[in-house]
């Protein structure tokens, strides 16, 4: 119940992934870096760090397609500006382009009209729609 003469246990068992200001991992630059190679038109969106999450950027190209990866600290933000040579912005500030809006909502639209026809086909068949 109390702990009166033990250890004093940390308020939160959370901590942040890694040292604030180091700057984005290998794999992931490299990974970045793929991924804007063969697109065109593509932004960089910068997003704060959390207390679950480490600042991480997403990019985005002309048609909505994008990608998230962790790049660490403040440091990370010029990494990623320097190799890939994109602009990048500040989420809180400028908010997510409308185009990733657009394909998410469409993906999200496309996804629940599969899963209708699961369940339709499901309960075509003789089957429990919803197991």
């Amino acid at each position: 119940m109390f702990n009166i003469f033990g250890k004093r246990t940390s308020s939160s068992p959370l901590a942040p992934p890694r040292a604030p200001g180091e700057t984005i991992r290998p794999e992931d630059a490299s990974y970045l870096a793929q991924w804007a190679s063969g697109r065109a038109y593509v932004e960089g969106f910068v997003e704060p760090e959390t207390v679950v999450n480490e600042m991480s950027v997403v990019l985005v190209d002309e048609e909505g397609n994008f990608t998230r990866r962790r790049i660490g600290g403040p440091k990370g933000i010029d990494a990623v500006s320097t190799l890939l040579g994109i602009a990048l912005y500040d989420v809180e500030e400028t908010g997510y382009p409308e185009r990733m809006r657009k394909k998410m909502e469409q993906e999200r639209i496309l996804r629940r009209r599969a899963e209708q026809r699961e369940r339709r086909a499901k309960f075509e068949r003789g089957e429990n729609p919803y197991s």
